[in-house]
């Protein structure tokens, strides 16, 4: 019963999102449910990158293996990845990996056949399935003002006259944990929102001048001042660092305590920027899911191969297997 009254109920305010940016408050929760959230997003969140290539002809300047690698690390559209199969625990195809509910196959052919320097990119990839595509060539078919002169693609390789590539690759779908190819995040991070109160009776008896001194002391633009009262005021509390240069700053001028500035523990401020394998919401979703899914592993954590049964790779993962 104790436990239930410490029970927190985790609320998310969104304040911008964009397909591939999203900017959220994560409030009534603690540092290590935000830093969890984090960690998830980053490599626990599953999405489709390329695993295998079977290379036919390759006579251009990069050897098979730099451009396996080159391959791997294109972000596929993965929108579809959290009902897929991990290779390991398919039964379909035995776990080799090269069936329709755990692998996507891929093609490329091109052949320079001119003067000029020719470009292989990811636009010339051909899939098996048209809900995986590079997300360049996702975004040169759903908008409008995609310009493609500009944005010609990922690209792998080029060739010179008679130079040609031709392969065949299989995506997976796979983990951050297991090779950074896979993490569907290029960056998340998450501040402590600041809490800033001005002590006003203190203020007052300084001088515009000291004023002006005091809030350029800040490295950041957090204070300003009204150009008609004179009045300091808070212009953009996110924009404190923590630094204490404006506490130290007041000291100096033997005014302590004229800015007391604290973090708030139970209120987050999270910024996450997709890689375009998924949209920015949906990873934010989807590491919810796989979060729940982990916590219900921790409860099934004495009984291993009951988890095993019920989670797959994802209980071996939990216990670093």
């Amino acid at each position: 019963m104790e436990g239930a009254k410490n029970q927190r109920f985790p609320k998310i305010k969104i304040r911008e999102m964009k397909d591939d940016y999203l900017k959220f408050e994560l409030r009534e929760t603690d540092a290590s449910m935000a830093n969890a959230l984090r960690r998830v997003m980053l490599a626990e969140v599953p999405t489709i990158a390329i695993d295998l290539v079977e290379i036919e002809v390759n006579s251009t300047v990069l050897n098979d293996e730099f451009i396996s690698h080159r391959l791997g690390l294109i972000p596929l559209t993965s929108d579809r990845a959290m009902d897929m199969r991990f290779s390991r625990d398919c039964d379909a195809c035995d776990g080799d990996g090269q069936c329709e509910y755990c692998s996507v196959e891929f093609h490329l052919s091109v052949r320079c056949d001119q003067d000029q320097t020719q470009d292989v990119t990811s636009a010339d990839l051909q899939s098996t399935d048209p809900t995986v595509v590079p997300v360049d060539v996702a975004a040169r078919s759903s908008s409008s003002g995609y310009d493609a002169s500009e944005n010609r693609g990922i690209i792998i390789v080029k060739l010179r006259r008679g130079q040609e590539l031709r392969l065949r690759a299989i995506a997976r779908k796979g983990i951050g944990k297991d090779h950074a190819k896979w993490s569907p995040a290029a960056t998340v991070t998450f501040m402590y929102e600041p809490e800033i109160r001005i002590n006003e009776e203190l203020m007052e008896s300084l001088s515009l001048e000291e004023k002006n001194s005091w809030i350029e002391s800040s490295p950041t633009k957090v204070f300003g001042i009204d150009p008609n009262t004179h009045q300091v005021m808070v212009v953009d509390a996110e924009a404190y660092t923590y630094d204490e240069e404006v506490i130290k700053k007041a000291e100096a001028m033997g005014k302590p305590g004229l800015v007391e500035i604290e973090a708030k523990e139970d209120s987050f401020i999270f910024t996450v920027e997709s890689t375009g394998a998924v949209k920015a919401s949906q990873l934010v979703i989807n590491a919810i899911d796989v979060l729940k899914q982990k916590l219900d592993a921790v409860r099934l954590s004495d009984d291993t191969v009951e988890a095993d049964d019920q989670f797959g790779e994802l209980g071996s993962h939990m216990r670093g297997g």
